[in-house]
């Protein structure tokens, strides 16, 4: 009944109806519904309370989203009633597209401003759309239920594999990244995705929660590769599969200087060996060489490990024991 109630007013209703087109902020709420930020905000906090709407920190900026489960079920057979061509909510809609244009612009021009990096480091390895099609091969074509993406960056990964996950969740520490990834997404239609500020070393989701964990270009950028990976192995379902994406050793130290890389790649016995301590079985590993003569290109390597039974319980054991 509360659900019910929190739903049974006009700006709470043109709130749900809005939340159904993707997340939302309250300062774009505002400056679409034009009410003041405070009664955004309360109405907001309502149908939070009530179940309805989900809300994610990020920064002094919060995401809102509507529930999952059976209250998203109650707050879409509300807005079935609503009838299609209601001129206020059509009027919403509208200043949501126009909204939407603008992140996407603002998010294009960051891009932009940015474009030297992501060229150099292109560049630095095999094609990308390679290194995309050796990930799906590795990881296989059955579809799975849940994906995680760490260091998301531009969304990427998440699109490449949304025709095979039901929900797929990426997390980065850079919110200007966590913008481009939500244009990128809204962009490119993928519905089933949503985009989080998380620290790889304490990830906020419930252990063995997805079945598939990636990590794409991420390693080389941290100070503690292994402990990332245990915290990725926690992540996964028993039975899940974690794959990381890297650089394979190699001598350019300008990427210490100019581009904040704290690791110069990393061999197929270190990761392998992260992965077993984190209590994960190797799969596979396979390397992406540049063409032969091409010597100003690095080899990309992809190690894959799952989560097996047995695995799973000794590093649930073993995780029982320290928290004693």
């Amino acid at each position: 009944m509360a659900g019910l109630r929190a739903a049974g007013e006009a700006t709470r209703v043109r709130l749900l109806a809005l939340l159904e087109e993707g997340e939302l902020t309250v300062k774009d709420a505002t400056a679409i519904l034009g009410q003041s930020q405070p009664r955004i905000s309360r109405h907001m906090k309502l149908l939070t309370e009530a179940g309805l709407v989900q809300r994610f920190p990020e920064g002094s900026w919060v995401y809102y989203r509507l529930a999952e489960g059976a209250r998203g079920a109650l707050v879409s057979s509300v807005l079935s009633k609503i009838e299609p061509d209601d001129p206020v909510i059509a009027r919403d809609r509208v200043r949501l597209a126009a909204i939407k244009r603008a992140h996407a612009e603002a998010a294009a021009a960051y891009f932009g401003a940015h474009a030297e990096l992501w060229d150099t480091m292109r560049a630095l390895h095999v094609a990308e759309d390679a290194v995309e099609l050796a990930m799906r091969e590795i990881v296989g074509p059955a579809p799975f239920e849940r994906f995680l993406d760490l260091g998301t960056g531009t969304g990427r990964l998440l699109d490449l594999f949304s025709d095979r996950y039901e929900f797929g969740l990426g997390l980065d520490t850079s919110h200007d990244m966590l913008r481009v990834a939500r244009a990128n997404l809204e962009r490119s239609g993928v519905s089933g995705a949503q985009v989080r500020h998380g620290d790889i070393y304490a990830l906020p989701a419930q252990p063995e929660a997805f079945d598939v964990v990636a990590v794409h270009q991420v390693l080389h950028y941290l100070d503690d590769p292994a402990g990332a990976i245990a915290e990725a192995a926690r992540a996964l379902r028993p039975g899940g599969r974690l794959l990381v994406v890297d650089f394979a050793p190699h001598d350019l130290e300008f990427l210490r200087v100019e581009h904040a890389h704290r690791r110069l790649g990393f061999s197929h016995e270190h990761v392998a060996a992260w992965m077993t301590a984190a209590g994960l079985d190797l799969v596979s590993i396979r390397d992406l060489a540049p063409e032969a003569g091409r010597t100003d290109q690095l080899t990309v390597t992809l190690w894959l490990a799952r989560n097996t039974p047995e695995t799973g319980d000794a590093r649930r054991a073993v995780s029982r024991r320290e928290v004693a």
